[in-house]
């Protein structure tokens, strides 16, 4: 593994919700990204957020590491879950809360 590589396992390994983004959460750099943060505020799930632009090597990497081809990123638990669009239907569906409270993830409004 490069050390980009072991970078973003620790990142994911290393907290129990990682969003990797273009931007952060306070300042999201992108639609997509800005969507998945609002989502996250609104359930009041607890992440780190890891803004991708500040390297090209994190950039590429990440998408290398999920084998997923588009940014922003969610993993939970060490899981990668999925994108933007994922995610939003997820929560649309009800879904999302309760996957993070069954990976032992606190939401607020969790039923």
């Amino acid at each position: 593994m490069s050390g980009i590589n072991d970078y973003i396992d620790n990142e994911v390994k290393g907290n129990d919700v990682v969003l990797f983004m273009k931007g952060t959460p306070g300042f999201p750099q992108c639609g997509f990204s800005g969507q998945v943060v609002q989502i996250l505020d609104y359930i009041g799930a607890d992440y780190k957020g890891v803004d991708v632009l500040t390297s090209a090597e994190l950039r590429q990497g990440i998408k290398e590491y999920s084998n997923w081809p588009t940014i922003p990123q969610l993993y939970v638990k060490g899981e990668f879950v999925g994108g933007c669009d994922i995610i939003r239907e997820m929560f649309q569906a009800g879904e999302l809360q309760t996957f993070l409270v069954e990976k032992g993830v606190s939401v607020k409004g969790a039923a």
